[in-house]
């Protein structure tokens, strides 16, 4: 981590990556209402090749389109479940008692969203598939917006984001293996454990290269590429197979994090969000707007994440005992930052109801409702940080290294690698 007096590097900022996806988001609105727009969406959408993965009812053609979504996002689940596993056996989810909160936010956030869509959306038994959409909250939007407000935001608040999003994460995990997987196929299922079994005997008998594990889990994706659970989920079993420590205590879990951070935050996610982010203008009205879906979509992440959040984290204090990590008026803030949902809930999207036309409802709603909850959650923080005094740039360094120690924020440098 850069030093409290340094000015980190523009990379390093916490809203730069929100800024490229921005940037990624707008640029794809403009291709696809070009002259391009045909174009571009026969060369995502063509098989390629004549391809495809798969077998029987479950076989899918090989698309450039399947190969960003099922092939470069399994990197991002990686990182996520690298994430994920170091919280857990080093950071503060290995204390209950510690991850209560924001373990409570991070379930009622999921929830309410959840039972919002369904009460505007779940007439129609086509809509219901897509419950899960609003439920997921973007961690590189959310914590860019609360960051453009800068030391004014405290600390411990923006912690609690932090770790309310990874748990958030987790749960869209869950959803998408549970909820998300089609036509399962024995033999890849049963090769798929023989794999993940053999990644964690590795991780027991003490294997601390890198390179065994990422082979294995090329296998793993493949295996889970034609199982019919998504693909992606190869990226979270490969992480959790990752060893945390080597005998000299350096860790090749938080260095395989560090070499993904910059690839999967410039590179993997706006190339996503390039491809599921815009929508074709042309031929949509006000029925579009008003859709089932994409009124379920937005009212759930508007309303849904901040009555979720804000309801089950004062029933966790209260059962706790716990003190909140900051007023009521800057939590009801955060939770509004946490609606923040788009690149995650634009997976969920395309996995509920894939390329077709309730494609561009679903981007409608996500983009309204995500957009909505960042300007209203930077609001709502810049009027209630507003008598707070800036904690002083060596105090917020400090109060971020003690964090790092405990697993919560990820260092900047990685650490030195054994020979």
């Amino acid at each position: 981590m850069t030093d409290g007096s340094t000015a980190p590097r523009w990379w390093e900022r916490d809203t730069t990556p929100g800024f490229f996806l921005i940037a990624a988001t707008v640029l794809s609105f403009l291709l696809l209402n070009s002259n391009f727009g045909d174009a571009i969406h026969h060369l995502l959408e063509d098989q390629i090749a004549g391809f495809s993965v798969g077998v029987g009812a479950g076989a899918h053609p090989v698309t450039l389109h399947l190969i960003i979504n099922d092939g470069l996002m399994v990197i991002f689940f990686l990182y996520v479940g690298l994430e994920l596993k170091r919280e857990t056996v080093e950071g503060p989810f290995k204390n209950p008692r510690e991850a209560g909160l924001p373990l409570a936010g991070a379930l009622g956030g999921m929830a309410a969203p959840a039972l919002i869509y369904l009460l505007v959306a779940g007439g129609d038994s086509a809509f219901v598939r897509g419950w899960a959409i609003p439920a997921a909250t973007d961690i590189a939007f959310a914590i860019g917006v609360i960051s453009l407000l800068g030391p004014r935001v405290p600390s411990g608040l923006r912690l609690f984001l932090l770790a309310l999003a990874i748990i958030d994460d987790l749960g869209a995990i869950v959803v998408i293996a549970l909820f998300y997987s089609t036509h399962l196929v024995g033999w890849a299922l049963g090769g798929a454990a023989a794999t993940f079994v053999a990644m964690l005997l590795l991780n027991r008998a003490g294997v601390r290269k890198l390179w065994p594990f990422w082979l294995l889990g090329v296998v793993l994706w493949g295996f889970m590429l034609v199982s019919g659970v998504h693909a992606t989920i190869a990226g979270v079993l490969t992480a959790l197979a990752v060893p945390m420590r080597r005998a000299d205590d350096s860790s090749p879990l938080i260095e395989a994090e560090h070499a993904l951070k910059l690839w999967v935050q410039f590179a993997i996610m706006p190339i996503f969000a390039l491809v599921n982010a815009g929508v074709v203008l042309h031929g949509a009205g006000l029925d579009t707007l008003l859709h089932p879906i994409a009124l379920g979509v937005a009212l759930g992440l508007v309303l849904g994440k901040p009555l979720g959040i804000m309801a089950a984290t004062y029933a966790a204090a209260a059962i706790l005992k716990q003190r909140l990590p900051a007023s009521p008026a800057q939590m009801l803030g955060v939770a509004v930052v946490a609606g923040i949902g788009f690149t995650m809930s634009l997976f969920i999207g395309n996995l509920a109801f894939g390329p077709g036309e309730l494609a561009t409802p679903v981007r409608f709603g996500v983009l309204g409702g995500s957009l909505v909850s960042a300007l209203a959650g930077l609001g709502l923080l810049a009027l209630f940080c507003r008598g707070v005094a800036p904690e002083p740039d060596h105090a917020l360094a400090r109060s971020e290294d003690a964090a790092e120690d405990s697993g919560v924020i990820q260092d900047i440098d990685p650490p030195a690698k054994s020979g």
